[in-house]
């Protein structure tokens, strides 16, 4: 068994890539976020708030990991192209990155009383744009 997980470590090696995390600052770009900094990568944290972002870079930091905080709307282009900048002036090129932003809204989910008919059409594509939309432009950047 130490064999395999030898060739393993060595296989999914990520020690000095960069890995930029958009939502880095949310539930499940968090742990992501501090597992891979633990596994040797560089960690640009792209969230919506400085704050958020700054403080999970921080706290990877303070475990002697390499992260950046940038704060940055997915949904707007321009800001992922200077967010791109912002990594690459740090880090060099980006190596891997994991789309974890998005979420939901109570007005876009049915429930016991807000049927499939009743979601608020505003809220929808709300939703939409953030999960789908805020993926797409930061692939394309």
């Amino acid at each position: 068994m130490v064999k395999y997980m030898t060739n393993l470590q060595s296989l999914f090696n990520i020690q000095g890539q960069t890995v930029v995390i958009t939502g880095g600052s949310g539930e499940l770009g968090k742990p992501m976020a501090h597992a891979l900094a633990q596994l040797g990568a560089q960690i640009a944290i792209v969230s919506l708030h400085a704050a958020s972002s700054s403080k999970v870079a921080a706290a990877i930091q303070a475990e002697g990991g390499h992260a950046i905080g940038i704060a940055c709307d997915v949904l707007d282009k321009s800001a992922l192209e200077q967010a791109l900048a912002q990594v690459s002036a740090a880090f060099g090129p980006v190596d891997i990155l994991i789309n974890a932003a998005g979420g939901n809204k109570p007005q876009a989910t049915t429930s016991a009383d807000r049927t499939f008919f009743d979601l608020d059409s505003h809220a929808a594509e709300s939703v939409f744009a953030l999960n789908f939309t805020g993926t797409f432009l930061g692939c394309q950047v």
